[in-house]
C-alpha cells in the first residue's frame, strides 16, 4: 500500500500559533480554502481509492475539494487526530510550544513513556494512529489519502520510515497541505511489514502562492530548541 499523508489547510489558530489540537477545532482561513482547493489538481492522475480525514473540522474542510473531484466520501477516524497538546491547548508562547515538541521528538527516539504535560504519552498516540492504518490495509486499499495533522504526520512518519534517522522530525517541516508519501514494505524471512518514506514535499503542495510564510502554526514548523 502507498499512503499519501496530507496536513490540512491553514485555520486562524496557525497564523496566531497556538496549539490547538481539541475537538472540533477552527475551520480554514481563506489562504488555507484555497490551499484545499489546489489539491484536486496537484494530485490529478493518482490512482487514490480512499479519502480520510480526522476528527477535526479543519480536516475534513481540506479533504472535501479532493473528495468531490474523486467522486469519493471523506471517511472520518478519530485516531488521525492531532497529538493532544493536554494542559498546554491554546497557549502560544515559546514555553510552551518547546515543551510541546520536546515531548513528540523524544517519542521518535524511543522514549515512548513520556507523557504531554496533561496530556497521553506516545504509546497511546501511535496505537490510534497505527490502529487506522491496520483497518486501511486490512480493507485492500492501495493508495488512500489521510488528510491528518503537522505533528502527527510528522511523527509517525519519522518513527514508522525505516528509511529515516529521529532527527529528521527536527530538520524537515510540514506547512499546511504539506504531504508525505509512505510505502509499505513486506517483510522478508518472516520478518514484520515495514515502512519506507517515499517523497516528502514541506511546503503547500499547490505552489509559491499559496505557502504560508511562517503562518502555519508551531506543530508544523522548525523550532530551535
Amino acid at each position: 500500500m502507498r499512503l499519501i499523508l496530507i496536513r490540512h489547510g491553514q485555520t486562524p489558530s496557525n497564523v496566531e500559533h497556538f496549539l490547538d489540537t481539541a475537538v472540533p477545532g477552527p475551520g480554514l482561513t481563506e489562504l488555507g480554502l484555497a490551499q484545499a482547493a489546489a489539491l484536486p489538481d496537484a494530485l490529478a492522475g493518482e490512482p487514490i481509492d480512499g479519502v480520510f480525514a480526522s476528527n477535526l473540522v479543519r480536516t475534513q474542510l481540506t479533504a472535501d475539494p479532493l473528495a468531490a473531484a474523486l467522486g469519493l466520501p471523506v471517511q472520518v477516524r478519530d485516531g488521525l487526530r492531532e497529538i493532544s497538546a493536554g494542559s498546554l491547548e491554546m497557549r502560544n508562547d515559546r514555553d510552551a510550544i518547546v515543551s510541546y515538541l520536546k515531548t513528540v521528538f523524544r517519542w521518535v527516539e524511543g522514549d515512548l513513556d513520556t507523557r504531554m504535560p496533561g496530556g497521553p504519552d506516545g504509546r497511546e498516540t501511535f496505537a490510534r494512529f497505527d490502529a487506522v492504518i491496520a483497518e486501511l490495509q486490512a480493507s485492500g486499499l492501495s493508495m488512500p489519502v489521510i488528510f491528518s495533522h503537522g505533528a502527527m504526520i510528522r511523527v509517525w512518519c519519522t518513527a514508522r520510515a525505516e528509511n529515516v534517522e529521529p532527527d529528521f522530525i527536527v530538520e524537515n517541516a510540514l506547512s499546511n497541505t504539506g504531504m508525505a508519501v509512505m510505502e509499505s514494505v513486506p517483510g522478508e524471512d518472516g520478518a514484520p511489514e515495514s515502512w519506507r518514506l517515499l517523497s516528502w514535499m514541506g511546503e503547500a503542495v499547490g505552489g509559491r502562492s499559496l505557502r504560508d510564510y511562517g503562518e502555519d502554526g508551531p506543530a508544523g514548523e522548525d523550532v530551535v530548541l
